[in-house]
């Protein structure tokens, strides 16, 4: 669980095309952002996932770092990137459960088949998307008003 003004645990995962992704190696001049998705099966992941990327460039012009990290496998996160039509956002997978739990995540079981028709893994790490995808706006809303990210956003 993350508590503020506390060390966040230690998070390292591969990405697809950028090599190893150390989060305490980071060396984002103001931070990076983190999105943590549930995986290929979800679609309101690929809808949010496109906006987030269209905001990279925006991010990376103002020091900010992002990546978009799962607990699928590469194959799954490739096929998620293109799906998306990656440009310039990092891709990491194979988070580890455990490190998930370390960061809050919940931690579901498999209910076959998604809407979409794609399989959900056995355990996967897991935003309660539905949850997101409403607050996810206001979430933004105080972003943008945030002394530091909030320039990020003006035009």
């Amino acid at each position: 669980m993350l508590v503020p003004r506390q060390k966040t645990p230690n998070l390292s995962v591969p990405t697809l095309d950028q090599g190893p992704f150390d989060l305490s190696s980071e060396t984002s001049q103001r931070g990076t952002v983190l999105c943590f998705y549930r995986g290929l099966h979800c679609p309101l992941c690929a809808t949010y996932l496109k906006e987030f990327q269209a905001l990279v460039k925006a991010f990376s012009e103002r020091g900010v770092g992002t990546i978009a990290i799962s607990s699928d496998g590469q194959e799954r996160t490739e096929q998620m990137a293109q799906k998306i039509g990656v440009d310039g956002l990092r891709f990491g997978y194979d988070l580890p459960l455990s490190i998930a739990r370390d960061w809050g995540l919940y931690i579901s079981t498999s209910r076959g088949k998604t809407s979409i028709g794609i399989e959900e893994p056995k355990l996967l790490q897991s935003l309660v998307c539905s949850w997101f995808h409403l607050i996810r706006r206001s979430i933004m809303r105080r972003f943008k008003r945030c002394p530091l990210y909030g320039r990020i956003f003006q035009s």
